[in-house]
């Protein structure tokens, strides 16, 4: 019978010693999965109900992705948005001044965006919510410029409405829902409950207005709020970075 024979590796003193088994140098990878049991599934479904939760929606809209029958290049774009708002949009339309009276209010919505932001840096020294702002703009003018997307068909445009006097605008993504949901972000932060949730109810019926006037389509109003919850994010991590820079005073140089 044969024997088993032992490798050995000699020290630099002479002795000689076992070699570790290869298992114990590198152990051989076995898949998680494979060793998951009915219980772990079960406890797995529990402590991330998301996970198949989204899941189970990518394999629905793969189902509808893949057979749902493709808008021609010669028909409008389909939006659930603008056909969710279609009675809205009809009434907004035989009413043209109801749809300035709207529009100016909008635009005072606006203003108030834009002077929370501007308070938290210039009156509290905040910089954050005016940082996330700026990158949110730049970052929107350059995809905006990138792909310009048609003017819907139906739009209802007013002069009252931000930017005032009809000019031009970028459609993807809506700066409005983006800079509104920057501040209200920032407003919860800073436990200021009851604003936070004027502001997130305004936004909402500035969303109705805006797909109701055809005015951005049902993408450019759901990138915004992830614009901003992405771009205060950003911000925020921007100023974790500056923080941990040291920049050396400034020195007044003599004549």
């Amino acid at each position: 019978m044969a024997r088993a024979i032992t490798a050995v590796h000699f020290q630099s003193n002479g002795h000689h010693l076992k070699n570790p088994s290869p298992k114990a140098i590198a152990p051989r990878f076995r898949p998680h999965f494979m060793d998951w049991t009915p219980a772990d599934v079960s406890d797995s479904l529990r402590r991330h109900p998301a996970l198949w939760i989204f899941a189970a929606c990518v394999l629905l809209f793969m189902v509808i992705e893949y057979t749902l029958l493709m808008v021609p290049p010669s028909a409008a774009p389909f939006d659930i948005g603008f056909a969710a708002t279609a009675a809205l949009h009809r009434m907004l339309a035989a009413r043209p001044a109801l749809n300035t009276v709207l529009a100016a209010l909008n635009t005072v919505f606006v203003g108030m965006q834009s002077s929370y932001i501007l308070w938290t840096w210039l009156i509290e020294g905040r910089p954050r919510s005016a940082i996330a702002t700026a990158f949110m703009f730049t970052c929107r003018g350059i995809l905006g410029y990138s792909t310009q997307l048609p003017l819907p068909q139906e739009f209802l445009g007013s002069g009252a409405d931000f930017p005032v006097g009809n000019v031009s605008f970028f459609l993807f993504y809506s700066g409005h829902v983006a800079a509104s949901v920057i501040a209200s972000v920032d407003m919860r932060r800073m436990k200021r409950r009851e604003l936070a949730i004027l502001f997130e109810l305004l936004n909402v019926l500035q969303v109705i207005r805006l797909l109701t006037t055809r005015g951005h389509y049902t993408i450019d109003l759901a990138t915004g709020v992830g614009a901003g919850i992405l771009f205060d994010s950003l911000a925020g991590k921007y100023q974790r970075y500056m923080s941990t820079i040291a920049i050396p005073p400034k020195t007044c140089q003599s004549s």
